[in-house]
């Protein structure tokens, strides 16, 4: 049974940074990180290869965010430096087997999600 689980999430003033976590169990995945602001869609933020060697990051994020994974720990993080009252979301963690790309449709696992707040 696969189950993923977010960490991390707070309120932070812009500018600030924080480190969002994501426990993978039941195998190992294709990771990507999503979010969602209230009325909107849920969109790409960055993805990861199981290996750790290839990444993929949406523009919103390009510069800003960094991710990462630790595969002795079954984790993935998501470095986020130089947030925005705009990256105010619930960040979701996702995984697939094979698919490195941005369409939410083809990640067939998620977590519950994390609340992130940036004040400005």
């Amino acid at each position: 049974q696969v189950q993923l689980v977010e960490s991390g999430g707070g309120l932070v003033q812009a500018g600030g940074s924080l480190r969002l976590s994501c426990v993978a169990s039941g195998g190992t995945f294709v990771m990507a990180w999503f979010r969602q602001a209230p009325g909107k869609e849920r969109e790409f933020g960055a993805a990861i290869s199981s290996s750790g060697g290839s990444t993929n990051y949406a523009d919103s994020v390009k510069g800003r965010f960094t991710i990462s994974r630790d595969n002795a720990k079954n984790t993935v993080y998501l470095q986020m430096n130089s947030l925005k009252p705009e990256d105010t979301a619930v960040y979701y963690c996702a995984g697939s087997l094979y698919y490195f790309g941005s369409k939410r449709a083809l990640y067939p696992y998620w977590g519950q999600g994390t609340q992130v707040t940036v004040s400005s």
